[in-house]
């Protein structure tokens, strides 16, 4: 009687077509994944793209042969995206992407430097990468939900950590993240792109968790070259320096020489003079790259005469800066060029001994004195 019963159901699910195996489930990329994806393929140059996406690693080797990128950037774009769907990419993946696009262009970036301290009694913790990774994303992600986060190891003991963020009721905007290099041997953290203010205290806490520490502070020290932001707080570029090989200097009219020989000596010292000093300031080797310092002067109008103020309610407040594709190159050469005294202000030389390119000036005890901004 129960084997019949279980005939006629078999029968029945057979006949409505419930007995089927239900069709094989399409994967369908999420919208915001494919166009991320898409737009970080459209900002890699042309020359690049091979490499780039070989170096992702997402792709295989079988779809990237498939792939020609010497067709029009967009119809690349495309394309990659489509692979990406065959292989079921998600935010992962596409943050991936973006973490190897901004680690091989890192001077499109401007970076902030800040330095975090210990404890007395602390100094002496060891750093485990797998605990670290695991403290920073609990720390965030207990305060706000909504967050993407990934990390990659790099040369130096950099910790690359990039990070999405959305709100409570909002997805992580993807085309705005904020950028961690984190020297994991040393306090030093680098930032770029913190325009979220409201989560930069998040960010600050997580670190502090995860490396160990108990508090940051900003370095007044920025740039477009991540990797000489290092030299200088590491203090390689020293290291770097080569030996001195003194230039010859240029020869005089030799009818002028033979006439008033005095003259070419006393301006051959006076260029070694030069050298030696430029060369106390800067030394010999390649400077690190920055691209500007920027000095605020804070003082009060006096009289020349009684050093009385004249203007008491509020100082005289002006702003200078100076810029150049490679500033600290650009200053080593105006003294030799004969474009400046010999030494230069301990305004300029100071840059990389105090590590920091943003300078305020201010008056104390009637005098003006240095101390820095924190911007």
């Amino acid at each position: 009687m129960l084997r019949r019963k279980m005939d006629k159901m078999a029968k029945r699910r057979a006949r409505d077509g419930r007995g089927r195996s239900p069709p094989p489930k399409v994967f369908i990329m999420d919208e915001t994944v494919a166009e991320y994806i898409r737009r970080t393929v459209l900002r890699i140059p042309c020359s690049e793209i091979g490499k780039m996406l070989a170096t992702w690693g997402f792709l295989t080797e079988t779809q990237l042969q498939s792939l020609n990128i010497h067709q029009k950037k967009e119809k690349v774009s495309q394309e990659v995206v489509q692979l990406c769907e065959e292989n079921c990419a998600t935010i992962k993946h596409a943050a991936d992407l973006d973490m190897i696009y901004n680690y091989t262009f890192r001077e499109k970036r401007v970076w902030s430097v800040y330095q975090m301290t210990r404890e007395e009694g602390d100094e002496n913790y060891f750093f485990d990468l797998v605990d670290f990774k695991k403290k920073f994303k609990r720390s965030l992600r207990s305060a706000l939900k909504n967050v993407t986060i990934s990390f990659k190891e790099y040369e130096d003991n950099a910790i690359w950590i990039r990070i999405a963020w959305g709100t409570q009721y909002t997805k992580p905007n993807q085309y705005k993240p904020t950028y961690v290099v984190y020297l994991s041997q040393t306090p030093y953290i680098f930032i770029s792109n913190s325009t979220k203010r409201s989560c930069i205290p998040l960010l600050f806490q997580a670190l502090l968790i995860a490396a160990h520490y108990s508090d940051t502070h900003e370095m007044d020290l920025r740039s477009h070259c991540l990797d000489s932001l290092k030299d200088i707080l590491l203090k390689r570029y020293s290291q770097s320096f080569q030996t001195h090989h003194p230039q010859p200097l240029e020869e005089k009219n030799s009818t002028l020489k033979s006439v008033v020989p005095g003259i070419i000596q006393e301006d051959k010292h006076e260029k070694e003079k030069i050298q030696r000093i430029n060369r106390e300031a800067f030394a010999d080797g390649p400077q690190p790259k920055l691209e500007f310092a920027q000095y605020k002067l804070e003082t009060m109008f006096r009289s020349e005469q009684e050093n009385v103020v004249l203007n008491n309610k509020e100082p005289f407040r002006c702003m200078v800066k100076f810029s150049s594709p490679h500033l600290l190159e650009a200053l080593k050469s105006l003294a030799p060029a004969g474009l400046a005294d010999a030494p230069l202000s301990p305004l300029l030389t100071c840059i990389t001994q105090k590590a920091r390119n943003y300078f305020k000036i201010r008056e104390r005890n009637g005098a003006l004195s240095q101390s820095f901004a924190g911007q």
